[in-house]
């Protein structure tokens, strides 16, 4: 009887662990489209500081990073708890808030050049100067990019529970909890490879060997500085694609009935001569950018005339 019961209770945790393992692979291709962007920003926030204190730096925010998600993670879970129907709220909050992000990212990319040249100008020249406190430097930068993962990782939480909003609550905390830690190690151990990557690079390069294993190490090196900024920017345009695809997707399974204008639309490109099966199979994605970016621009107009009004010196009394 006992023996019974044991292998009845080992049977139902390996049910638990196989939906576990299942809804977490689910939840990870979900989260996947911040990834981009979350490597990018924080690959960007650590930059800029000497060799030596990169992976320090990296460190520091890693540890920020935890923090973060045992704020977040038992708060998201609390609120699936006792309002499961915020889980839809929140997911549609945060669509909209990538959607803003991704057109935000394409104004500064094509209509903000001056600012941020003259930003980058103003990070060198505090940089080489002999009386700037570098400590100082690293504290703010540490700080901007905990700032900005609290952001991410709000993201990637919520996007994450979204996916098992209609599973048990134990499924629901082992998810998330395994996308958190998976997501935090993955982002700073590549932000990490990332930062250094120039550094490898240079070490490569210095070889003094005059045989072929030197020559190869040499061209390998001036290969990895090719690569290291064609790297950063490709993470840039993906992680900003990657805004539209999630944020808007969001967004578009959000709206009621939206299934029935997907599949008009799909309907309508599905028997265009050649193209048709492949225009089927982005349209709903396609629908979801375009929503996507509509959204965006609204929150970001919403959001600039904010600024703009209190920016706005007061009349004298």
């Amino acid at each position: 009887m006992a023996a019974g019961s044991l292998l009845a209770l080992l049977d139902d945790i390996a049910t638990i662990l196989d939906d576990v393992s299942l809804m977490t692979k689910v939840a990870a291709k979900k989260t996947a489209g911040v990834l981009g962007d979350d490597l990018a920003l924080n690959a960007e926030q650590v930059s800029g500081v000497r060799a030596e204190r990169e992976l320090p730096l990296v460190w520091a925010v890693t540890k920020g990073s935890f923090v973060n998600k045992l704020i977040l993670v038992p708060a998201a879970l609390l609120n699936s708890y006792f309002v499961p129907w915020m889980i839809t709220a929140l997911l549609m909050i945060g669509g909209a808030y990538l959607c803003f992000e991704g057109v935000e990212k394409l104004t500064h990319k094509f209509f903000r050049h001056e600012e941020d040249e003259a930003h980058r100008k103003e990070l060198k020249e505090a940089l080489v100067e002999p009386d700037i406190d570098l400590a100082e430097v690293e504290k703010d930068k540490i700080k901007g990019a905990i700032r900005t993962d609290f952001v991410l990782s709000a993201e990637i939480i919520v996007i994450a529970l979204g996916t098992v909003k209609d599973q048990p609550f134990m499924t629901q905390a082992a998810v998330v909890s395994l996308i958190a830690i998976v997501m935090t190690v993955g982002v700073y151990g590549l932000v990490a490879g990332i930062v250094k990557l120039d550094d490898g690079g240079l070490a490569l390069i210095r070889s003094t060997a005059k045989n072929a294993w030197g020559h190869f190490k040499r061209s390998l090196g001036r290969a990895i500085l090719w690569f290291a900024p064609v790297l950063m920017k490709t993470l840039s345009v993906v992680g900003t694609a990657a805004m539209f695809l999630v944020g808007g997707g969001i967004l578009l399974h959000g709206i009621p009935d939206s299934h029935a204008i997907v599949h008009q639309a799909e309907e309508m490109v599905e028997h265009l001569p050649v193209v048709g099966s492949f225009l089927k199979f982005i349209t709903s994605s396609v629908i979801g950018v375009v929503i996507g970016i509509i959204v965006g621009a609204i929150v970001l107009a919403m959001v600039s005339l904010v600024q703009r009004i209190k920016g706005k010196p007061q009349a004298p009394a």
